[in-house]
């Protein structure tokens, strides 16, 4: 049964680990470094995009402290950010998710990074914002519920 957007908005939980997250540059050809520090870090969460310009990374705040050495050339946000992950597995026929989510946050004044997985979908928002995030959320939720 295919899910819909309703359905999904109405019954997914979402899930925050806690910690500290900063976005990293590295330049292009930094895939084997990045690659590198992923697998050594561990951890249950982070994101790494290449594109033809930059190695994009987003770490834990720890992790990325713990690997400081090995990162001196990546320039790193000064923003720091929270995650949020919706739990619910999501059909990837399924349309409009996350322009709902952003869309309910943008008009609150949150901005979002927005990540998917195989089967999840996870935003990341200015820590000092995470709370206005949640409290959004829920209410969209609820709208649907």
């Amino acid at each position: 049964m295919t899910q819909t957007l309703e359905q999904v908005l109405a019954s997914t939980g979402v899930y925050s680990d806690g910690h500290s997250y900063r976005l990293l540059r590295l330049p292009a050809n930094a895939i084997t470094l990045a690659a590198g520090i992923l697998a050594e870090s561990g951890i249950p969460f982070c994101a790494a995009i290449a594109d033809k310009d930059e190695m994009s990374l987003l770490l834990r705040d720890d992790v990325q402290q713990e690997f400081g050495r090995r990162l001196r050339s990546a320039e790193i946000s000064e923003q720091v950010y929270r995650q949020i992950t919706f739990e619910a597995a999501l059909d990837p026929a399924l349309v409009g998710f996350v322009a709902t989510i952003s869309q309910a946050l943008a008009e609150a004044g949150v901005p979002i990074l927005a990540y998917a997985a195989f089967s999840r979908d996870h935003i990341f928002v200015p820590a000092e914002q995470f709370d206005k995030a949640l409290q959004v959320l829920s209410e969209l939720q609820a709208g649907y519920t």
